[in-house]
């Protein structure tokens, strides 16, 4: 019965990171022109697709964009490649729990 009780109380603190929004407001707040963001689950070797496509953002600019890779992750890493050569990498992000990332230069 206890067992049955810890497994039932795991499945439902597993559930909120399933359902959590993964939509990020990603803020350009460098000063230089942002041409590509990538956005990778923090257990994955290789980079997905560039979100940004053909698009930029310039600094002061943002965009919504969502993380979800179907595996229920809330752990990411993001890239962003800027304009002057310059590639800023975060990793870990917990995109569960953050509704916006500003990108500085720091």
């Amino acid at each position: 019965m206890i067992r049955a009780v810890l497994i039932g109380a795991l499945l439902i603190g597993a559930v909120p990171a399933l359902a959590a929004n993964r939509q990020v407001n990603i803020v350009n707040a460098t000063d230089s022109t942002m041409v590509r963001f990538y956005a990778s689950n923090a257990g994955r070797d290789e980079w997905e697709e560039d979100v940004l496509g053909d698009n930029v953002l310039k600094p002061g600019q943002s965009v919504r964009i969502d993380v979800d890779d179907g595996s229920g992750a809330c752990l990411f890493d993001f890239r962003a490649d800027f304009d002057d050569g310059d590639k800023l990498t975060r990793t870990r992000i917990n995109v569960c729990e953050i509704s916006t990332y500003r990108y500085t230069a720091d």
